[in-house]
């Protein structure tokens, strides 16, 4: 158990494997490499290794226009001033690699529940694991005691894997990476359990839609393993740091409510997909004011506002009118609801800015906000919903890798949809 506790995580480049330092090649800079140190007042739970910063003369522009970074000059004399708040660092998608500082240990098994396709799947995987890879397996304990598999042959498997309880156990620190089995619902699902550092996913599609779920489980011990043995492209999906304050309309004060609560110790919510507020039950249109880095924007009049992260931009944004972006662009999207002017549009802002919305004073109702489709709750006058990247990605295990898996995703997604509307066609036709 201690060594799956010491397992971490690094990020592997193919053009090198030392840390990168922040200072730029213009700057004369005495510094070492920041090594293990504390982030924010937190020492964090996995590293990242980046590679060190080529020099103008060497550097080389790949396809993607976020190549390895920051390219410290800008002609003979300008460079860029370091940030020491700077959360992580862009580099070349296809260089983002996986690799591991000890061999992986433990592993956390997230299953669809009340599916009865899964539970041979299921099997399968928890008795590779624990008998042929001798890992130690973590499943809920509302899946394990399943009826429908609690049978003789799993009988002595289940004496071998660890259970835990969404909102009571912390498992955080005993995970070394993460199998979702399932749609995309069980990855952002998967993401709620970890508030801080994620373990890297690996997601098989085993449900209805895969847009996050680039693995078929026909080839999964093959494909665990190399895993295993630290051999995967892996992609970095930001998600939002979310917090609400409501007003203490008993006391007159403001008091800071978290989203999720242990006790007395108060945690950051992490969404992967986006935040929506809407007008709920209400048959009025919303009317909320969004606030960008301190500044109000605009007033959002009608059934509601989407923040969304570049993963979020395939699911209820891009039903809204908004584009489709890469989970690789550092970027927040905010997309109206059915707006009721033309006066905004969707936008694109830049990662690490800070929203706030707030009910408008002339709103005729309050309004609601969910999180990732979950923890739903009122927002009235006088609270307000802070939102900015969270310093805490979701590290995604590719397929082949960051692009090709995306582009893929969405040729599966409008196959996938075209199969079900002939669906929907053929059986109208039957019964006519």
């Amino acid at each position: 158990m201690e060594d799956s506790v010491e397992s971490k995580l690094t990020l592997k480049s193919d053009a090198s494997s030392e840390p990168f330092s922040y200072c730029c090649s213009a700057c004369d800079c005495s510094e070492e490499p920041l090594r293990g140190k504390v982030f924010r007042n937190r020492t964090k739970a996995r590293s990242m290794s980046m590679p060190s910063a080529p020099s103008s003369a060497k550097f080389r522009r790949t396809q993607s226009l976020h190549g390895p970074s920051p390219v410290a000059t800008f002609g003979p004399k300008a460079c860029m001033l370091k940030n020491p708040k700077a959360v992580m660092h862009i580099q070349d998608p296809a260089s983002q690699r996986l690799t591991w500082n000890k061999p992986p240990k433990s592993v956390l098994i997230i299953k669809k529940i009340r599916d009865a396709s899964l539970l041979q799947p299921f099997k399968e995987l928890c008795i590779f694991l624990t008998q042929q890879k001798n890992m130690i397996v973590y499943v809920e304990r509302k899946v394990i005691e399943d009826p429908a598999i609690a049978n003789e042959s799993f009988v002595s498997i289940k004496k071998n894997i660890y259970t835990f309880r969404e909102d009571y156990d912390d498992i955080s620190n005993c995970v070394d990476f993460i199998i979702c089995l399932g749609g995309d619902g069980t990855l952002l699902y998967a993401s709620s359990l970890f508030q801080e550092s994620v373990p890297p996913v690996m997601a098989f599609h085993l449900g209805s839609l895969g847009f996050l779920t680039p693995f078929n489980f026909d080839t999964y011990q093959s494909q665990v393993t190399q895993v295993i043995e630290g051999n995967a492209a892996i992609i970095l999906r930001s998600r939002l740091e979310v917090k609400v304050v409501k007003e203490n309309r008993e006391k007159g004060s403001v008091e800071e409510i978290s989203l999720v609560t242990n006790g007395d110790k108060t945690m950051q919510y992490q969404v992967l997909n986006e935040v929506v507020v809407d007008r709920g039950p209400s048959s009025y249109l919303s009317n909320v004011d969004l606030f960008l880095d301190g500044h109000l924007i605009t007033t959002v009049q009608g059934d509601g506002v989407i923040v969304s992260t570049p993963t979020g931009s395939t699911a209820y944004a891009v039903a809204a009118g908004a584009s489709m972006i890469h989970p690789n662009v550092p970027a927040i999207m905010i997309t109206p609801i059915c707006p009721h002017s033309l006066s905004f549009r969707p936008i694109v802002v830049p990662a690490g800015v800070e929203l706030k919305i707030t009910l408008s004073c002339d709103a005729r109702n309050t309004a609601w906000v969910s999180f990732d489709g979950r923890k739903r709750q009122e927002i009235a006058y006088g609270d307000s919903i802070t939102i900015t990247t969270s310093c805490f990605p979701l590290p995604s295990i590719c397929f082949r890798d960051p692009v090709n898996d995306w582009f893929e995703s969405l040729a599966q997604c409008l196959h996938w949809n075209v199969r079900k509307k002939q669906s929907h066609l053929s059986s109208e036709e039957e019964e006519f």
